[in-house]
């Protein structure tokens, strides 16, 4: 008998995630692989390795067509996504994935060189999300449990768009499900 979350994971993610990612050369399958892999490279935890895996899912939950972005929408896809992801597991998957527009947000705004390090596609969206943060989101960010893991992920993001990387299969990833689990 399979797994009912996991043949919901796949028909998402494999079913649906070959759209094109953003203004990127690859699509969101290829991305969230490519995250995941990065995340699984850095000795990452189970649960970051699946919010690395499972970060865009409210793009792909959404009903705003492809690129919402492109229209002038914030398609808010950090907070569908986690609500989602928190109806099936913990806070150490759904509260990183939550937090990765802010992080980006916050790393605008800590890092001098970050915003250079952005995709067009991401600078695009950042303006949409409200741009850097001021200092008093900055302090909020940081009272947060999980910004650390939020900024890790960001990162993992960020870099996840090569069109050339290999990386193991979706099914790689599925076995930190359990582990995860609510």
């Amino acid at each position: 008998m399979s797994d009912p979350l996991r043949q919901e994971l796949l028909e998402i993610f494999v079913g649906r995630a070959t759209r094109r990612y953003g203004l990127s050369e690859i699509n969101q399958l290829q991305h969230a692989l490519q995250a995941a892999a990065l995340a699984e490279a850095d000795d990452a935890p189970p649960a970051t390795v699946l919010a690395s895996l499972l970060h865009d899912v409210g793009h792909m939950i959404h009903g705003l067509g492809e690129d919402p972005a492109a229209r002038g929408v914030d398609d808010v896809h950090e907070e569908l996504g986690a609500r989602w992801l928190a109806e099936r597991f913990g806070p150490a998957v759904c509260e990183p994935v939550r937090l990765h527009v802010a992080a980006k947000r916050y790393l605008c705004a800590v890092e001098p060189d970050y915003f250079g390090k952005l995709s067009p596609d991401s600078v695009r969206s950042l303006g949409l999300q409200g741009g850097p943060m001021s200092a008093d989101d900055i302090a909020a960010f940081r009272a947060n449990p999980f910004h650390a893991e939020a900024v890790r992920l960001r990162r993992y993001d960020e870099e996840a768009k090569d069109p050339q990387a290999q990386t193991p299969d979706f099914d790689h990833y599925l076995r930190h499900v359990q582990a995860c689990r609510r």
